[in-house]
């Protein structure tokens, strides 16, 4: 057999002719949900650029809600209030400012250091290896003319799992990943 034209990442090895060039993520009674054609006439990069999209932008959301919860319940991680009521969570940004300046910089440089971090772990460097006579894309592809995950990474998998949850078996890591997904 001729090998797979890509590499294989966590158990998964792209395959183009699949739903979401064959990523983990589809169950029943929804199978393969994509009612707005996103993934139609996507190339294999495009697909997992949709999908670090899909994963970050869920686990932001999941840890905000959790964040609301502790909140809600009087109990604030950060700071002592003193049994201080302030209100719905909502309001509990306007009490930190208050609080503690600063926080909101050491906030921001906390998520810009996740975010270059994330970017040097899985995406491709836009210079070409030529050096400036490659140009500023040099080293990108036309299909992903301005950004491009590189094909060893997988979307979402930044290699920070302290914890040791992350499944070695391909099998529960795709089932794992699905489990995320769909929550």
């Amino acid at each position: 057999p001729a090998p797979p034209a890509y590499p294989t990442v966590n158990g998964w090895t792209a395959d183009p002719s699949k739903f979401c060039a064959g990523l983990p993520g589809a169950l029943a009674p929804a199978g393969n949900f994509d009612p707005l054609d996103l993934c139609k006439d996507k190339s294999v990069a495009e697909i997992k650029m949709l999908r670090e999209a899909e994963v970050t932008h869920g686990r932001v959301a999941m840890t905000a809600v959790l964040g609301f919860l502790v909140q809600e319940t009087g109990f604030h991680p950060l700071f002592n209030l003193g049994g201080k009521s302030i209100g719905p969570a909502i309001l509990h940004l306007t009490e930190v400012r208050q609080q503690e300046p600063i926080f909101f910089e050491i906030l921001t440089l906390g998520i810009g250091a996740a975010e270059i971090y994330r970017s040097l772990y899985g995406w491709t460097s836009p210079s070409g290896s030529g050096g400036p006579a490659d140009g500023p894309l040099g080293n990108l592809p036309e299909d992903t003319p301005f950004r491009r995950l590189t094909d060893t990474y997988y979307p979402g998998d930044i290699g920070f799992d302290p914890a040791g949850l992350k499944p070695t078996d391909p099998t529960e890591f795709a089932e794992m990943a699905t489990k995320e997904l769909q929550n």
